[in-house]
């Protein structure tokens, strides 16, 4: 009977796993892990599955989040049990956040052994708690439960995915043993239960989704034409950034992006330059604002929208989600939508707008903040996000969390090029595998740019860079710790030492270490010569290492 319950749990994990397959998952991230035997040997060999593996299981779960990413398709994950799964916690939450599709298969002991004193086991019912948007708790496979809930349980748990993004937690609890098993045929009967769904090829069940809101509905109640609007474009893929660009070119009106667009227009380096009176009450004349996409960088920007709205002006948002995206809780008008599917129909129907060039003349002040951003004789943490304006639209782009995201926005025209991050959270634990993950998904050269705290945080997740199969290059900023801190009031006594903490560490034999290939460019120009000498002609990756001094920025 004992080699009947490996058969039955390979059953149950085949019937799993197809049924992923058939609500889109094409990929499968798995950790090591005995108790995950039958998920692992069942992923393994479907054959419409591409594997991909990694040996730490926090680093896992955020490549995951970057393959989501970049395929804009459900990843799933596979985790023996214990703390192997609590380590899935932090790139659970940017999921939810960033409404990345992840389904975490999670195996577990079965009942009676939690909370006995067993091994490895942990109470792992509720564990992500309000991160996930859909938990499911199996019983241990059983023919006393039917094929058929299995599979209504999970396209239900994917149709609440489709609606609400983010993550998918399925625990599954498995009896010993967990070797062996491989003749099914004993449960040719069990399976015969759902004998049609193994013949048709398509999901067990189905659910309709509704958007709430289209153009058609929307664009006589807004009245563009006669409204004197800015676009303001947030994190979006640069296919919708190119959109909003077009509408607003279309309409005449001014656009400032947000560099995760991946865009750029005349009005960049807002950040800086709506700190001039005369530049900021010129936009002030606006009485509308179009925002397309969410999780704005520049808190000057943020600032300026409360300004308006607070003011009489109207702030509509263009999201896919309805999550409430609205940290001032503004009086806003969200329409949640298909934003690439509604972009094109306005484009197709607005004419310009009769206050076309209404900010032409506020062209002039980002020409005036770039006249000022003079060359240093050393090579500083400002020209490593200038750098960024070099890159060629043929790679991706990933931007790290903390001081350089916040520096790319003040001073960087982005080069059109699609671009990544982690700005649900904003947290540095997981960017090193988020970036890994979205040049696996993407399969085009990546440049990472993040900073040397970040990296020590994630310095195991270089192993997903060591067999890149496409140039990728990480640059890395080492100004000996949190030096972000500097912009921030932190208290002075306890800056350095509680807050920035130097360590005093460099990255060249962490390169070596995990097989890469390492420079430390002393100058601007050596910095950009080599990032565009290995991504047109190098292989593998580059370790990028630019030491700056660490209170500079804060001067």
């Amino acid at each position: 009977m004992s080699q009947h319950q490996a058969a039955l749990n390979r059953v149950w994990t085949q019937v799993l796993l197809e049924e992923c397959y058939r609500q889109g998952v094409r990929h499968v991230c798995i950790a090591p892990g005995s108790r995950s035997t039958p998920l692992t040997l069942e992923a393994v060999e479907h054959s419409g599955l591409t594997i991909h593996t990694h040996f730490d299981e926090r680093g896992l779960g955020f490549f995951a989040l970057g393959l989501a990413k970049s395929t804009q398709s459900p990843v799933a994950v596979i985790v023996t049990s214990g703390t192997a799964v609590a380590n899935l916690l932090p790139a659970v939450a940017e999921s939810k956040l960033t409404k990345e599709p992840l389904i975490l298969l999670t195996s577990d002991r079965p009942i009676e052994l939690v909370g006995c004193g067993a091994n490895q086991a942990i109470e792992q019912t509720g564990i992500f708690s309000s991160h996930v948007n859909h938990a499911l708790d199996l019983p241990s496979p059983s023919t006393q439960v039917r094929l058929s809930w299995l599979l209504t349980s999970i396209d239900y748990a994917f149709a609440e995915q489709k609606l609400r993004g983010g993550s998918i937690h399925i625990n599954c609890p498995f009896p010993e043993p967990l070797y062996g098993g491989e003749d099914k045929t004993v449960f040719a009967d069990y399976l015969a239960g759902v004998g049609a769904w193994q013949a048709s090829g398509d999901c067990f069940s189905g659910f309709t989704e509704n958007r709430l809101n289209d153009f058609a509905q929307d664009s006589k109640s807004l009245n563009f034409a006669a409204r004197k609007g800015v676009i303001v474009v947030g994190s979006v893929r640069l296919a919708e950034a190119k959109q909003a660009l077009a509408l607003a070119n279309q309409l005449g009106w001014p656009v400032l992006c947000d560099p995760q667009s991946g865009v750029s227009e005349r009005w960049q380096r807002y950040d800086i330059w709506l700190q001039n009176k005369a530049a900021s009450d010129a936009l002030a004349q606006a009485d509308f604002i179009l925002q397309v996409g969410s999780r704005l960088v520049s808190k000057r920007l943020l600032s300026w929208i409360d300004h308006q709205v607070e003011a009489g002006g109207e702030y509509v948002l263009l999201a896919p989600v309805l999550d409430r995206l609205n940290p001032s809780h503004l009086r806003q008008k969200h329409l949640c939508v298909n934003v690439k599917d509604w972009l094109s129909a306005a484009l197709k129907t607005l004419p310009q707008s009769q206050y076309s060039g209404w900010a032409e003349a506020l062209i002039d002040a980002p020409n005036a903040v770039r006249s000022k951003l003079l060359s240093t004789p050393h090579l500083t943490e400002f020209d490593v996000a200038r750098s960024i304006e070099t890159l060629p639209d043929s790679v991706d782009l990933f931007i790290g969390n903390s001081l350089i995201v916040r520096l790319v926005d003040m001073l960087t025209s982005m080069p059109s090029i699609e671009t990544y991050s982690n700005r649900g959270a904003s947290g540095i634990d997981g960017l090193v595998a988020t970036a890994a993950g979205v040049q696996k998904g993407s399969e085009r050269s990546l440049v990472l740019y993040i900073g040397d705290t970040s990296l020590l945080y994630d310095m195991n997740s270089l192993a997903l860079f060591s067999h890149a199969d496409k140039p990728c290059v990480i640059v890395v900023t080492n100004n000996d710790g949190g030096a972000i801190f500097d912009m921030l009031p932190a208290p002075s006594e306890q800056k350095s030492q509680y807050y920035q903490m130097p360590h005093g560490y460099q990255f060249h034999h962490a390169a070596a270490q995990f097989g890469l290939h390492y420079h430390a460019p002393q100058e601007k120009s050596e910095l950009e010569s080599a990032v565009a000498h290995h991504l047109s002609q190098g292989e593998g990756t580059l370790l990028l290492e630019v030491t700056t001094q660490p209170h500079e920025v804060g001067r």
